[in-house]
């Protein structure tokens, strides 16, 4: 007779010692290589998704992983954004911007770890909310303004400035994100701006010159954007209907029109006029910086004759120098756009992190 040692306790033996050599012997992925356990997806695109992460590396316990599929993205979105966004952004650091960690190239995909801001952004606020009191309005309002003065004073524009990049940390303050069309090196060179020939961002938060598809200087771009993520913070809804291209130009070729409700001071209107304005006579952030609705502190105080009127302009300040019935719309780039463009994974295709071999490697330090 068989002792039950020599019978059934064999392959249970040798199953568990087949078990812990198969676990030592699991590959472990890039991200995880680099001290990055991925967790769930909390934004995704036809090419490109978004996940939170576990760090063992950085002082925040989570971290945001934007995975690129090399697979899945348009060409010009690999060749020319991509790699703009990584240069631009390794650099950059400040409260209201969000904090670049690192990107990794592998065979298959571009990962780009940042900070994680875990409240979500502007527009879903807005949209819980029905609009922003302007007492909050101001103070994400001012963060902006600083993070991107910190930008164009280090020779960078965003070119995509609207309410779903801009999104709020632990302590909800503001966190622009998405640098995806930014450009680097803008700073003027012998006392001449640099143009911009490049028409991307979104319609509704585009300037006049950018929906004309004239060269333009992005700064003040950049500036005409923030405007309009003023007047949807104060009034919960975009200034202009992006909906008809002749519309559009219509639109933003004229003085704002305010809704009656809710009630936004004076100040806060002469501030969004002067911003949705011309190029000639548009405000900088400088003088952004001195109105007195941005500066103002004691909120209680609105309404009173501290307030300045809404300055009046020529309507022919703001006609075009063409008509907008003839006018072409400019082909301007956009993340929809992009989107459309990316290509269908091809399933023939090995595409597992598992096969991935790092290629290249970006540190901000």
């Amino acid at each position: 007779m068989s002792s039950p040692a020599s019978g059934s306790d064999k392959p249970t033996t040798s199953n568990a010692a087949n078990a812990v050599q198969a676990n030592s012997e699991k590959k472990v992925s890039v991200l995880e290589s680099h001290g990055y356990t991925l967790q769930k997806t909390i934004g995704t695109g036809s090419y490109a998704t978004v996940r939170w992460a576990t760090s063992e590396k950085h002082d925040s316990a989570k971290v945001a992983v934007k995975i690129v599929s090399k697979f899945n993205a348009p060409a010009d979105y690999l060749k020319k954004f991509l790699p703009r966004e990584i240069e631009v952004v390794k650099g950059l650091k400040h409260p209201n911007l969000i904090r670049f960690l690192q990107a990794i190239e592998t065979t298959h995909r571009v990962y780009i770890i940042m900070e994680f801001a875990e409240n979500g952004s502007l527009l879903d606020i807005i949209r819980k909310d029905s609009y922003i009191d302007e007492h909050r309005s101001r103070k994400w309002f001012r963060q902006l303004v600083y993070g991107i003065e910190y930008c164009h004073d280090r020779g960078v524009v965003h070119r995509d400035i609207k309410c779903e990049n801009m999104l709020m940390d632990e302590g909800w303050n503001i966190k622009l994100s998405d640098f995806g069309f930014a450009r680097g090196d803008m700073k003027q060179k012998n006392g001449q701006p640099i143009l911009s020939q490049t028409f991307c961002g979104s319609y509704a938060y585009a300037s006049p010159e950018v929906l004309r598809g004239i060269p333009y200087q992005p700064q003040y771009s950049d500036v005409w954007s923030m405007g309009v993520v003023l007047f949807a913070m104060t009034f919960g809804r975009l200034p202009y209907d992006d909906s008809s291209y002749k519309e559009l130009i219509k639109q933003v070729s004229s003085k704002v029109v305010f809704p009656k409700e809710p009630s936004v001071s004076m100040n806060c209107k002469s501030l969004i006029n002067k911003i949705l304005a011309p190029l000639k006579t548009r405000i900088r952030i400088g003088q952004i910086k001195q109105e007195p609705w941005f500066t103002f502190e004691d909120d209680q105080a609105a309404g009173t004759s501290r307030e300045r009127r809404i300055s009046s302009e020529s309507e022919d300040e703001r006609r075009l120098s063409v008509d907008p019935e003839t006018l072409p719309p400019p082909n301007l780039i956009t993340k929809e756009q992009l989107e459309a463009k990316a290509q269908p994974r091809d399933r023939s295709r090995r595409d597992s992190a598992e096969d991935e071999q790092p290629v290249k490697i970006e540190n901000p330090h």
